[in-house]
């Protein structure tokens, strides 16, 4: 019984943190903005992303080196953040349109391996998700995730440069026209 309890007032925890989390992301900060100015202290956080090495949703252990050298779009999300779960269907859709072009989508979940492992197996996700945990929204704020808001996502161009971020539920529109123009 007490176990029981326990799990409900740990949902309720998560919920109402969820909740403040995206009150905070609406009230105070911007939806997107354009990246550091370009330079050495700018690719530092993208040289940490790239020497990270995380667990796919399979358990897997994955060099993020791997996806050196192209274009990237690194998406922080949670399974308990609803605009994160919404934005993953447009995501999958834009991995099939963009892979042509040489475009990696990447899900750095920030929540616990097993959550992350259900998730990917009970829903169709067109690119790769890792594990992430807590350590992931300290790699989000490296990359200028200030609030540590979810969902966050990072467009990383080839040449390992961060173009652009986008704090909050993503607009589509906006990141195919930032993907034209890099």
């Amino acid at each position: 019984m007490f176990k029981k309890n326990y799990l409900v007032y740990a949902a309720i925890a998560i919920a109402c943190g969820a909740a403040g989390v995206w009150a905070n992301m609406k009230t105070t900060a911007p939806a997107a903005k354009p990246a550091a100015a370009a330079g050495t202290a700018a690719a530092a956080p993208v040289a940490a992303l790239y020497q990270q090495k995380l667990k796919d949703g399979k358990g897997v252990e994955q060099a993020l080196a791997q996806w050196q050298g192209k274009p990237l779009v690194v998406n922080f999300w949670a399974t308990w953040c609803a605009p994160c779960v919404e934005e993953m269907p447009e995501l999958s859709a834009l991995q099939g349109e963009q892979a042509v072009k040489g475009l990696q989508i990447i899900g750095i979940g920030i929540d616990s391996p097993a959550n992350i492992a259900e998730f990917a197996e009970k829903h169709k996700i067109a690119y790769p998700v890792y594990v992430g945990g807590m350590s992931g929204t300290d790699l989000s704020r490296q990359l200028g995730n200030a609030h540590g808001g979810l969902p966050f996502t990072v467009l990383i161009s080839a040449d390992g440069q961060v173009k652009k971020t986008y704090l909050g539920r993503l607009k589509f529109d906006e990141l195919r026209a930032d993907l034209a123009s890099m």
